[in-house]
């Protein structure tokens, strides 16, 4: 069939109501963004897309919400918690246990899409500041009573199900402030429940807001900026797409304030000292089972937006191009800020995807020793003060042009750019027709990046009609990570999530983390004994006593440190 006579795709633009399931599985109900032409035809040439699968839609969850379970705390109990936060604080109904019971997993969203509801919270309580949060858990840790944090729902790990019922911790609604700026100490006390763009906004005009000399940036940007909390950001151990520069935010978080039932946990906001382990790096990345988080310190930088320098090159191959990445951020000149590598699958994708696979251009490339099937593109800035920010190019042009490379101007940075937030609001357009996109990321020291690299792809690629796109795009002396996006169209849910363990298992095998950036949460608790060995993980176990002797915090597997057998059946069945 000639392409002018194909089925076009209808992606949908209603805006799903509220108290609906498509309303719960998107990342932003009202945001749109449609898979281009050359999406579809890469879907139809790699993935062998029909004309029927675009003309027919799987279910796309627009029943309204149900549940059959009744809240399993007594009258007297909710009236407790509604004692502390207030009564419009406190929600039993079914379309908030289902919402703040949920998170933007690929898992939760097809078993919703389905009207499948997993695991949820009896009752969902919004606390308006850390007084009612020390009061919540103490009643809870009295009664027995589990807690599930909830900062903004974007994790994609399983982190928020409520294994175990009990109450669901909504951060984001009342505890979402910056409430200082130190200028003297350069750090900012922010509330866990601040999104990523009202914080990056007060600082910004901190001078306005609170009198400040400059401007300031928190320098964390991951691709779920819109998306996520800055106390999700702590606890997930995440990294933004300028983290090589900034650091990731367990590097950010200077200080912390925890209610646990042990009591309250408040570190000192100094940057170094002698006295002993840390207990504020005991708490990073602990994804509530610790303790809920109340107050973040963090590290901030001067906002020079207009020092930034883009460049972006093309590298002969793959070999070329991690060495080249290694030596840079080995130079000892500076660190760029965002700095990406892809692979050579991902790299032609993306020129594709652009328009740039003309034959033209493949040849002029081609004449620079830059082919088809191995070139890899580079795409990065460097930032702070304006001549160190012109040094760090200068010297990563110099070092990339000594292994092959060919500069393309700062252009293809730009258009990376235009998309960094927005890409996610495709995935719900690919599986109304059948096509999933889900990521793995890992990471990995230099001397097994391409051990991991190798044995991934060798794996995802012996199942045919499948594409996996890799990148590294957070940087280390000591090394990188890995970043796998695989598109594919299985025959059944429970095919694609025993294809995701084999790759899981196989990261593993090839030296590399089960996660970089996304966290544990219960998708890949199942690994963590065998990937940091049972001395690491009964150190992890015995904090958990300490903290929470009567394991009420994020009960049910989280991080692999309670009832982790049968978590690794969590995915819903087809």
């Amino acid at each position: 069939m000639s392409r002018k006579n194909r089925v076009e795709p209808a992606w949908r633009e209603d805006v799903p109501p509220e108290g609906t399931y498509r309303a719960l599985v998107k990342y932003d109900p009202a945001k749109f963004k449609h898979p281009s032409a050359a999406w579809v035809e890469m879907f139809r040439r790699e993935l062998g897309s029909t004309d029927e699968d675009f003309r027919v839609r799987r279910p796309g969850g627009d029943a309204r919400v149900e549940l059959d379970r009744r809240c399993a705390l007594s009258d007297a109990q909710v009236d407790a918690f509604a004692g502390i936060v207030g009564r419009d604080n406190v929600s039993t109904t079914a379309w908030d246990r289902v919402r703040f019971g949920h998170g933007k997993s690929l898992d939760e969203n097809l078993a919703l899409r389905r009207g499948e509801v997993g695991p949820v919270p009896d009752l969902v309580v919004h606390p308006r500041d850390k007084h009612d949060v020390v009061r919540i858990v103490a009643l809870c840790d009295e009664q027995r009573i589990p807690i599930v944090p909830f900062g903004a729902g974007s994790g994609v790990v399983l982190g928020n199900r409520a294994e175990r019922g009990g109450v669901a911790l909504v951060l984001r609604t009342h505890m979402n402030r910056l409430l200082e700026v130190g200028e003297t100490d350069q750090v900012a006390i922010v509330q866990p429940g601040m999104m990523g763009p009202d914080y990056e906004a007060a600082l910004n005009d901190a001078r306005a807001r609170f009198g400040t000399s400059r401007a300031f940036t928190g320098g964390h940007f991951p691709q779920s900026f819109e998306l996520a909390s800055v106390g999700g950001w702590v606890l997930a151990a995440g990294s933004g797409q300028a983290s090589t520069y900034y650091g990731d935010a367990c590097d950010l978080l200077v200080a912390s304030e925890w209610v646990t039932p042990r009591g309250i946990v408040r570190t000192h906001a100094i940057p170094g000292t002698a006295t002993g382990p840390r207990v504020n790096d005991v708490l990073k990345g602990s994804e509530g089972s610790f303790g809920i988080l109340v107050e973040a310190t963090m590290r901030i930088f001067r906002h020079l937006p207009d020092n930034r320098q883009r460049f972006a090159v093309m590298f002969p191959s793959w070999e070329d191009a991690v060495d080249a990445s290694r030596e840079i951020l080995q130079g000892e000149f500076g660190r760029p800020a965002v700095y990406r590598i892809s692979d050579p699958e991902e790299t032609e994708v993306g020129l594709a995807l652009k328009g740039f696979d003309k034959p033209l251009l493949d040849r002029l490339l081609a004449a620079r020793g830059l082919h088809a099937g191995r070139r890899c593109l580079c795409v990065g800035t460097a930032e702070g003060d304006l001549g160190f920010a012109r040094h760090v190019k200068r010297r990563i042009l110099e070092i990339s042009r000594l292994h092959g490379a060919m500069s393309l101007t700062g252009y293809a940075t730009r258009q990376w750019e235009h998309g960094r937030y927005s890409d996610v609001h495709m995935r719900d357009d690919l599986l109304d027709h059948g096509i999933f996109i889900d990521t793995l990321e890992t990471g990995v020291a230099w001397s097994k990046v391409h051990q991991v690299h190798r044995g991934v792809r060798d794996l995802v690629k012996s199942r045919t009609r499948t594409i996996c796109m890799s990148h590294c795009s957070h940087f280390y002396p000591q090394g990188t990570n890995l970043y796998f996006i695989l598109l594919l169209r299985p025959e059944t849910d429970r095919e694609f999530f025993d294809f995701r363990s084999k790759i899981v298992e196989r990261i593993v095998e090839c030296g590399g983390s089960i996660s970089h950036h996304h966290g544990v949460g219960r998708m890949f608790a199942p690994w963590m004994e065998a990937h940091l060995g049972r001395t690491q993980v009964d150190v992890l176990r015995a904090l958990k006593r300490h903290f929470d002797p009567h394991g009420i915090l994020n009960p049910g597997g989280t991080l692999g440190l309670d009832d982790v057998a049968g978590t690794a059946q969590a995915a819903p069945r087809a």
